[in-house]
């Protein structure tokens, strides 16, 4: 696939692009900013995101915008507990017209997909969702289909809540390259939110960018700067990733630390610092890039051991230390 432009305007080119999504996503949204971002940054580096807030803050209207603005095809599921896999993946039906089977598609055959309350759902149904996100393919009765070369799974969870949800499998939670936390809006914030809700006017929101033009800045990103292994920043990368782990971490992180992450959050941790770079004009990538997406990246895959939650101790500080403790240069 050729790039969109010459490799020259690249940069100004996608930051000209990202400007312009988060003006139109910003046209119902208000504030945000880095959820937003975190979005555009998960979908140039072909990862899926797990939003953590609390009712109300827009994380399902703002996927629902991000669909808008992209052309993409977009579907919900509302999780719940007597949801089957079958659900989400499809089905084998009978169809009693014809005398044979055929195949019902489920709404993971899309572009982005929604798993609202994800939580919700028991293990079964969020396991379904395992072989899409990893291998975006699912396989229904005895064969196997592929979903769509952009396909993006956006699952929101409510933080507060434990009657009637469930706890999402490890397996399933190291799939998602990005965790965000949707925070309160501020003050002022909040006064727009109501304004414009007042006001029950509907915004017209403009396409920015296609599916196929997305795959397109994925192929230029990743022809902009390839990661080899022996490049100082995978090796700053790589660094970061094994200190989360107890065996290879300080003694201090010993005790708090139960597991740490997988190489995954060292390829997302790398794919996610070099999109951020790019979108924000810069020629390479730095340290600041890396630790500005590992939290995103690495604080839903340190499980923390009981001393670390009875010192009210989070994955984020785990993060701080590590930032802290391991050089930038070997």
């Amino acid at each position: 696939m050729k790039p969109l432009v010459k490799i020259k305007t690249d940069s100004e080119f996608i930051k000209e692009k990202v400007e312009k999504i988060k003006r139109e996503v910003g046209k119902v949204i208000v504030g945000q900013e880095e959820m937003i971002e975190s979005i555009i940054v998960a979908l140039l580096s072909d990862g899926h995101i797990l939003l953590e807030g609390y009712p109300g803050l827009g994380k399902t209207i703002t996927v629902k915008t991000v669909g808008r603005v992209l052309d993409a095809k977009f579907q919900r599921v509302q999780f719940t507990p007597d949801l089957i896999p079958g659900d989400i993946t499809g089905f084998e039906m009978w169809d009693p017209a014809t005398r044979k089977s055929r195949i019902q598609k489920g709404p993971v055959f899309t572009n982005l997909l929604l798993a609202d309350e994800i939580n919700r759902a028991p293990a079964k149904v969020q396991s379904a969702l395992l072989e899409a996100m990893q291998e975006k393919q699912v396989t229904i009765g005895r064969e196997t289909y592929h979903l769509e070369k952009l396909f993006l799974v956006l699952a929101t969870q409510n933080p507060i809540e434990i009657s009637g949800t469930y706890l999402l499998p490890e397996a399933e939670i190291d799939r998602f390259m990005f965790k965000l936390k949707v925070r309160y809006p501020s003050y002022m914030d909040e006064r727009e939110i109501t304004e414009r809700q007042i006001r029950d006017e509907e915004a017209a929101i403009n396409v920015v960018l296609t599916p196929k033009e997305v795959l397109s800045l994925r192929h230029t990103i990743a022809k902009w700067l390839p990661l080899h292994k022996e490049s100082a920043i995978v090796k700053y990368i790589t660094r970061l990733v094994r200190a989360t782990r107890p065996e290879e971490g300080n003694g201090e992180l010993k005790n708090l630390v139960m597991y740490g992450a997988s190489p995954r959050a060292t390829i997302g941790l790398a794919k996610a610092a070099r999109v951020y770079a790019f979108i924000h004009g810069e020629d390479m990538v730095l340290p600041e890039h890396i630790h500005r997406m590992a939290y995103p990246v690495l604080r839903h895959r340190i499980i923390l051991t009981h001393e670390a939650e009875s010192q009210g101790i989070d994955a984020d500080n785990i993060i701080d230390k590590i930032l802290c403790s391991v050089p930038r240069l070997e």
